[in-house]
């Protein structure tokens, strides 16, 4: 199988990295870039569970090969922190008590950030319309709902 040179944008990196045709952008960031934060759930494309942004939009990292990313920029959970700082998102969803298992954390989180670098004043019904592609077992949605509301305040207030 024959390799390709990509060259994307990784959490504010450059990134230059030989990859197979049949990788996936999943594969590519756990396996290769040892960016473990995504999470491997169905492999499907149905759980969010390996939810990345790219150039802006949350996607699911394992419906999407490496070599069609050539060129973008992605954000991954290890690129939310900034400078030792929890992104607010990260923060409220600790205050909020969003976290069980965390295995969904990492897609939540990165589909809560789309959602408020594109809409800094959401509604409950388009936070969970934003978080439709994130499955999560343990808390009911009801704290993680609430740590979204928290994060775009939390944001409001910091902007000012």
């Amino acid at each position: 199988m024959s390799l390709h040179r990509i060259n994307l944008k990784i959490n504010g990196v450059a990134e230059q990295v030989d990859v197979a045709s049949n990788t996936t952008l999943l594969q590519m960031l756990r396996d290769r870039l040892a960016l473990t934060g995504t999470k491997n759930g169905c492999a499907a494309g149905e759980c969010g569970a390996c939810t990345v942004m790219l150039n802006g939009e949350p996607i699911n990292s394992c419906m999407i090969l490496a070599v069609e990313c050539e060129g973008a920029d992605l954000v991954t959970i290890e690129g939310l922190a900034k400078d030792g700082q929890l992104d607010v998102v990260q923060q409220a969803i600790i205050d909020q008590g969003g976290v069980q298992c965390g295995f969904c954390t990492p897609g939540i989180l990165i589909s809560a950030r789309a959602l408020l670098n594109r809409n800094p004043d959401p509604t409950d019904y388009e936070i969970r319309d934003a978080l439709v592609g994130n499955l999560c077992r343990c808390t009911g949605y009801v704290p993680i709902i609430a740590a979204v509301k928290q994060a775009a305040q939390m944001q409001k207030q910091a902007a000012q």
